[in-house]
């Protein structure tokens, strides 16, 4: 028998397609100077959010697991609306689940969210450190035991010492999972000192290069991340050239053992 014969064959792996967007409600801006001049449509329901949206919607099926920042729970600003719902359903995305987390009363509700072809096992809520309160973490375990994949979807706060906090935090959240992604709106770049101690206290590996998504109409700032552990490969990332809010979209391609992360539907042809 030759040495060739006798040799095991190497694992078999999963392709997966990863999205992290910051929607903004719904609402598209491609100026600075809209933030003011748009700020009173900011708390009103409007066809564009949901012509927005709907563009949105059209592009998920390309993927099989995404995170959503800023979308909103259902409030005055989005006609009552469900967002991650309605994506999920505008869709055909089989799975969906959302973090309400900070409240104006009715006019606004934020929420992170979750839209997947890959039922998940549990999602829990976290509350983030911070002090204001009103910043979430979303974690779903796709999968059990040692065959699970952790994704936690984050929006991080403003201020420096807030979200080294925070990613503290997360980094404790994750450490017992040998497959984890971090993906959202963290705030901040990958070089700065926060993202440096996150990568310190947790498997997550710095990206090989910075993908700037921040402003969506000039993106000069990578605010974005997908954030995979060690056991995770990471294939590639790139900002997706449409502009759904004034952050671009983040998507990345994955690669991990076939038994990891549960099973999930066959994507849509769109």
């Amino acid at each position: 028998m030759t040495r060739a014969a006798i040799l095991k064959p190497a694992p078999a792996e999963r392709h997966l397609r990863l999205l992290s967007c910051n929607i903004l409600a719904g609402a598209s801006v491609a100026r600075y100077s809209e933030y003011v001049t748009r700020s009173f449509n900011a708390v009103l329901p409007g066809r564009s959010k949901m012509d927005n949206l709907d563009r949105l919607a059209e592009v998920l099926p390309q993927f099989d697991v995404i995170g959503l920042q800023e979308a909103d729970a259902g409030s005055l600003r989005s006609g009552f609306l469900n967002q991650t719902r309605y994506l999920a359903e505008t869709s055909g995305m089989p799975f969906w689940s959302h973090q309400p987390n900070r409240a104006m009363a009715r006019l606004a509700h934020s929420a992170n969210g979750l839209i997947s072809r890959i039922e998940p096992h549990s999602v829990m809520d976290y509350p983030l450190p911070s002090r204001i309160p009103g910043r979430g973490a979303l974690l779903a375990q796709f999968g059990e035991g040692d065959n699970a994949l952790a994704v936690m979807i984050a929006h991080l706060s403003l201020s420096a010492p807030a979200r080294a906090r925070q990613l503290g935090f997360i980094a404790e959240l994750l450490q017992n999972f040998p497959h984890a992604v971090l993906m959202g709106d963290l705030n901040t770049e990958p070089g700065s000192v926060e993202m440096r101690m996150l990568f310190a206290k947790s498997s997550l590996q710095p990206p090989a290069q910075s993908t700037p998504t921040f402003p969506s109409w000039k993106p000069r700032r990578a605010l974005d991340h997908i954030l995979t552990s060690s056991a995770i490969q990471l294939d590639k990332t790139w900002a997706l050239p449409q502009a759904f809010s004034d952050h671009l979209p983040l998507a990345a391609e994955i690669r991990l053992p076939a038994h990891v992360g549960g099973v999930a539907s066959p994507r849509r042809q769109r």
